[in-house]
């Protein structure tokens, strides 16, 4: 379970542009809900997701990780239990290692090794096994550099690194929005299908209201670092894609965009 409590951010305080993004923000994420989170630019998503992550600092408040307060924890630390995927399909992998070696390394994760554990050579059927469930003929590909393999490829491999040891929270980022809609549709169907077998909690952030509104079992909407809408389990199943426009278009109205 994540629990954010009172939690306030501000940029650049006591400049011109100080801005205070969260103002006793808060936010409860149970164990195994997957959670879509829309909102305009600059509504706080992504900075959301940092300071989950350990990425970005947050001015006061309360951060639990089932119960025990993560804030003073590096960001080295949170993946122990983190996973993250990036929107650049390049982040969170190694382009000029092999597949092989990039899932050695997150398989790794956490632990003290030197050079000569780095390619774990008796993990390799494990690997192959992991990245044939993605459907994508990856498994015959491990000695492939990362950095020649498409973007849809890429994300694929970066989604298995991240959950390769178990992990309790997947933290997705737009991890489709540099993809074309086709490559897109595959990398979600195999996201939603990671997060069911391996029973994470996971947050998504994204653009897409049709991904928001398929997927998962919760939805937030974030304006200016307050949620505006929360819906989960039937509720959200009732929401469409039309209803989250209007609350975008009425938001823009206020907001005199």
């Amino acid at each position: 379970m994540i629990e954010l409590q009172k939690v306030s951010k501000t940029y650049n305080a006591g400049t011109v542009t100080e801005m205070c993004l969260f103002d006793g923000f808060d936010l409860t994420v149970a164990d195994g809900e997957f959670v879509s989170v829309v909102g305009s630019n600059g509504s706080g998503k992504t900075s959301l997701l940092n300071i989950i992550c350990g990425s970005m600092p947050f001015d006061s408040g309360t951060l639990l990780l089932d119960g025990k307060d993560i804030a003073g924890l590096k960001e080295y630390e949170r993946y122990r239990r983190i996973g993250r995927v990036y929107q650049n399909p390049a982040a969170g992998t190694c382009p000029h290692l092999t597949i092989l070696e990039n899932m050695s390394l997150a398989d790794n994760k956490g632990k003290r090794f030197g050079l000569s554990r780095g390619v774990n050579r008796a993990r390799r059927d494990f690997y192959r096994e992991q990245l044939r469930e993605v459907g994508l003929g990856l498994e015959d590909k491990l000695d492939v550099e990362v950095g020649s393999l498409s973007g849809g490829q890429r994300q694929a491999v970066a989604l298995i690194m991240a959950t390769l040891t178990p992990v309790d929270i997947l933290i997705l980022d737009e991890h489709t929005a540099a993809l074309d809609p086709h490559t897109a549709d595959i990398i979600m169907e195999i996201t939603d299908r990671v997060v069911r077998e391996k029973h994470l909690t996971a947050l998504m952030v994204t653009h897409n209201l049709r991904y928001a509104v398929e997927y998962g079992n919760r939805l937030l909407m974030l304006d200016r670092g307050r949620i505006v809408l929360d819906k989960a389990g039937a509720e959200k199943e009732r929401v469409v894609t039309d209803d989250l426009l209007e609350i975008f278009n009425r938001i823009s109205i206020e907001c005199g965009n």
